[in-house]
Protein backbone atom coordinates (compact mmCIF):
# COMPACT_ATOMS: atom_id res chain seq x y z
CA UNK A 1 0.00 0.00 0.00
CA UNK A 2 1.23 3.36 -0.72
CA UNK A 3 1.80 5.85 1.44
CA UNK A 4 -0.95 9.07 1.51
CA UNK A 5 0.37 12.12 -0.63
CA UNK A 6 1.73 14.85 2.08
CA UNK A 7 1.49 12.53 5.02
CA UNK A 8 4.78 13.21 6.25
CA UNK A 9 4.08 16.60 6.62
CA UNK A 10 4.24 17.87 10.22
CA UNK A 11 1.47 20.68 11.36
CA UNK A 12 0.78 22.16 14.49
CA UNK A 13 -2.43 23.58 15.32
CA UNK A 14 -3.24 26.00 17.95
CA UNK A 15 -6.46 28.36 18.78
CA UNK A 16 -5.78 32.01 19.31
CA UNK A 17 -6.17 33.44 22.80
CA UNK A 18 -8.11 35.53 23.36
CA UNK A 19 -9.32 35.33 19.80
CA UNK A 20 -11.35 31.90 19.40
CA UNK A 21 -12.36 32.33 16.11
CA UNK A 22 -8.39 32.13 14.77
CA UNK A 23 -6.09 29.05 14.78
CA UNK A 24 -2.48 29.16 14.12
CA UNK A 25 -1.31 26.18 12.04
CA UNK A 26 2.95 25.99 12.27
CA UNK A 27 4.11 24.04 9.42
CA UNK A 28 7.11 22.03 9.28
CA UNK A 29 8.32 23.70 6.29
CA UNK A 30 7.75 27.32 4.43
CA UNK A 31 4.62 27.96 3.48
CA UNK A 32 5.61 31.63 2.38
CA UNK A 33 8.22 34.11 2.15
CA UNK A 34 6.94 37.02 4.18
CA UNK A 35 4.00 38.17 5.69
CA UNK A 36 0.61 38.02 3.70
CA UNK A 37 -2.97 38.26 4.41
CA UNK A 38 -5.95 37.74 2.72
CA UNK A 39 -9.76 38.51 3.69
CA UNK A 40 -11.69 36.80 0.95
CA UNK A 41 -11.20 34.79 -2.26
CA UNK A 42 -10.71 37.80 -5.04
CA UNK A 43 -7.62 39.13 -2.88
CA UNK A 44 -6.87 35.29 -2.85
CA UNK A 45 -7.16 34.65 -6.26
CA UNK A 46 -2.71 34.71 -6.91
CA UNK A 47 -2.01 33.00 -4.32
CA UNK A 48 -2.61 28.70 -5.08
CA UNK A 49 -2.27 28.30 -1.02
CA UNK A 50 -4.80 31.03 0.30
CA UNK A 51 -7.38 30.38 -2.51
CA UNK A 52 -6.96 26.78 -1.57
CA UNK A 53 -8.15 27.22 2.09
CA UNK A 54 -10.61 29.79 0.74
CA UNK A 55 -12.68 26.86 -0.87
CA UNK A 56 -13.47 25.59 2.72
CA UNK A 57 -16.45 26.42 4.00
CA UNK A 58 -16.76 28.77 6.72
CA UNK A 59 -13.04 30.20 6.23
CA UNK A 60 -12.92 33.76 6.26
CA UNK A 61 -9.71 35.25 6.65
CA UNK A 62 -6.29 33.51 5.99
CA UNK A 63 -2.33 34.90 6.71
CA UNK A 64 0.93 33.25 6.11
CA UNK A 65 4.14 33.64 7.01
CA UNK A 66 7.16 31.95 6.87
CA UNK A 67 6.07 28.32 8.79
CA UNK A 68 3.22 29.84 10.00
CA UNK A 69 -0.73 29.54 8.34
CA UNK A 70 -3.40 31.54 10.42
CA UNK A 71 -7.13 30.90 9.65
CA UNK A 72 -10.11 32.87 10.85
CA UNK A 73 -13.60 31.78 10.76
CA UNK A 74 -16.75 33.23 10.16
CA UNK A 75 -18.62 30.79 12.12
CA UNK A 76 -17.89 28.80 15.69
CA UNK A 77 -16.95 25.81 14.22
CA UNK A 78 -15.06 23.22 15.98
CA UNK A 79 -11.39 23.82 15.39
CA UNK A 80 -11.16 19.90 15.59
CA UNK A 81 -13.10 19.54 12.51
CA UNK A 82 -12.16 22.86 10.18
CA UNK A 83 -8.64 21.87 11.40
CA UNK A 84 -8.27 18.79 9.77
CA UNK A 85 -9.88 20.32 6.31
CA UNK A 86 -7.30 22.99 6.49
CA UNK A 87 -4.13 20.56 7.42
CA UNK A 88 -5.62 18.77 4.47
CA UNK A 89 -5.39 21.07 2.32
CA UNK A 90 -1.81 22.59 3.25
CA UNK A 91 -0.61 19.49 3.01
CA UNK A 92 -1.91 18.33 -0.35
CA UNK A 93 -0.68 22.30 -1.70
CA UNK A 94 3.12 21.42 0.21
CA UNK A 95 3.27 17.47 -1.45
CA UNK A 96 0.48 17.55 -4.14
CA UNK A 97 -0.23 14.05 -6.02
CA UNK A 98 2.26 13.48 -8.73
CA UNK A 99 1.34 14.46 -12.26
CA UNK A 100 0.71 11.80 -14.48
CA UNK A 101 2.07 12.17 -18.11
CA UNK A 102 -0.35 12.00 -20.70
CA UNK A 103 -0.55 7.99 -21.05
CA UNK A 104 0.27 7.37 -17.47
CA UNK A 105 -2.59 6.20 -15.63
CA UNK A 106 -2.71 4.96 -12.05
CA UNK A 107 -3.95 1.37 -11.20
CA UNK A 108 -7.77 1.40 -9.55
CA UNK A 109 -6.21 0.72 -6.12
CA UNK A 110 -4.50 3.90 -5.90
CA UNK A 111 -7.51 5.61 -7.32
CA UNK A 112 -9.41 4.36 -4.51
CA UNK A 113 -6.69 5.23 -1.92
CA UNK A 114 -6.20 8.38 -2.99
CA UNK A 115 -10.07 9.29 -3.58
CA UNK A 116 -10.76 7.72 -0.02
CA UNK A 117 -8.22 9.96 1.46
CA UNK A 118 -9.98 13.16 -0.21
CA UNK A 119 -13.05 11.64 1.28
CA UNK A 120 -11.73 11.20 4.65
CA UNK A 121 -9.73 14.37 5.38
CA UNK A 122 -11.56 17.09 3.15
CA UNK A 123 -15.12 15.91 2.67
CA UNK A 124 -16.59 13.93 5.74
CA UNK A 125 -15.13 16.35 8.41
CA UNK A 126 -17.70 18.60 7.15
CA UNK A 127 -20.70 16.98 6.33
CA UNK A 128 -20.26 14.60 9.92
CA UNK A 129 -21.37 18.32 11.01
CA UNK A 130 -24.74 17.89 9.42
CA UNK A 131 -24.98 14.71 10.80
CA UNK A 132 -23.90 12.81 7.07
CA UNK A 133 -21.56 10.80 6.14
CA UNK A 134 -20.09 9.86 2.11
CA UNK A 135 -18.88 6.35 1.71
CA UNK A 136 -16.92 4.94 -1.00
CA UNK A 137 -18.15 1.76 -3.07
CA UNK A 138 -16.58 0.97 -6.29
CA UNK A 139 -13.89 2.63 -8.49
CA UNK A 140 -14.20 1.00 -11.92
CA UNK A 141 -11.90 2.56 -14.38
CA UNK A 142 -12.52 6.23 -14.36
CA UNK A 143 -15.63 6.50 -12.99
CA UNK A 144 -15.99 6.28 -9.08
CA UNK A 145 -19.58 5.48 -6.75
CA UNK A 146 -20.17 6.89 -4.00
CA UNK A 147 -23.45 6.62 -1.61
CA UNK A 148 -24.44 9.43 0.96
CA UNK A 149 -25.54 8.51 4.57
CA UNK A 150 -26.84 9.51 7.48
CA UNK A 151 -28.05 13.06 7.21
CA UNK A 152 -27.43 13.31 3.61
CA UNK A 153 -29.55 10.65 2.28
CA UNK A 154 -32.67 12.49 1.23
CA UNK A 155 -31.43 15.82 1.81
CA UNK A 156 -32.29 18.69 -0.28
CA UNK A 157 -28.66 20.25 -0.63
CA UNK A 158 -27.86 16.79 -1.37
CA UNK A 159 -27.16 17.42 -4.90
CA UNK A 160 -25.57 20.46 -4.10
CA UNK A 161 -22.98 18.70 -1.87
CA UNK A 162 -22.44 16.57 -4.87
CA UNK A 163 -21.53 18.62 -7.60
CA UNK A 164 -19.74 21.95 -5.63
CA UNK A 165 -18.32 20.09 -2.90
CA UNK A 166 -17.49 16.28 -3.51
CA UNK A 167 -17.08 16.02 -7.39
CA UNK A 168 -15.23 19.20 -7.54
CA UNK A 169 -12.81 18.29 -3.96
CA UNK A 170 -12.28 14.53 -5.97
CA UNK A 171 -11.50 15.71 -9.64
CA UNK A 172 -8.92 18.84 -7.89
CA UNK A 173 -6.82 16.08 -6.02
CA UNK A 174 -7.49 12.78 -8.41
CA UNK A 175 -7.55 14.04 -11.40
CA UNK A 176 -7.80 10.88 -13.35
CA UNK A 177 -11.23 10.64 -12.25
CA UNK A 178 -13.74 11.60 -14.80
CA UNK A 179 -16.95 10.57 -13.39
CA UNK A 180 -19.03 10.52 -9.67
CA UNK A 181 -21.88 8.50 -9.29
CA UNK A 182 -24.08 9.09 -6.33
CA UNK A 183 -26.08 5.74 -5.73
CA UNK A 184 -27.94 7.18 -2.78
CA UNK A 185 -31.28 5.91 -2.62
CA UNK A 186 -32.45 9.44 -1.47
CA UNK A 187 -36.14 8.32 -1.16
CA UNK A 188 -35.21 5.27 1.15
CA UNK A 189 -34.06 5.47 5.46
CA UNK A 190 -35.81 6.49 8.37
CA UNK A 191 -36.49 10.36 7.26
CA UNK A 192 -36.06 10.49 3.70
CA UNK A 193 -35.71 14.38 2.18
CA UNK A 194 -37.64 12.99 -1.04
CA UNK A 195 -40.74 10.67 -0.55
CA UNK A 196 -41.58 7.79 -2.95
CA UNK A 197 -44.09 8.14 -5.55
CA UNK A 198 -47.01 6.16 -4.73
Amino acid sequence: MSTPFGANIQIRAEVDRPDLHTCHFTVDRPVHSGAVTFTNTDEAKDNDMAERLFKIPGVAKVSLDGYKVSVTQSGDEDWRQLGKRIGSAVRMFLNPPAVMPEGDRLPPEEVRIRVQQVLDEMINPGVASHGGFVELLDVQEDSVFIRMGGGCQGCGAADMTLKMGIEKLIRENVPQVREILDTTDHASGQNPFYAPSK
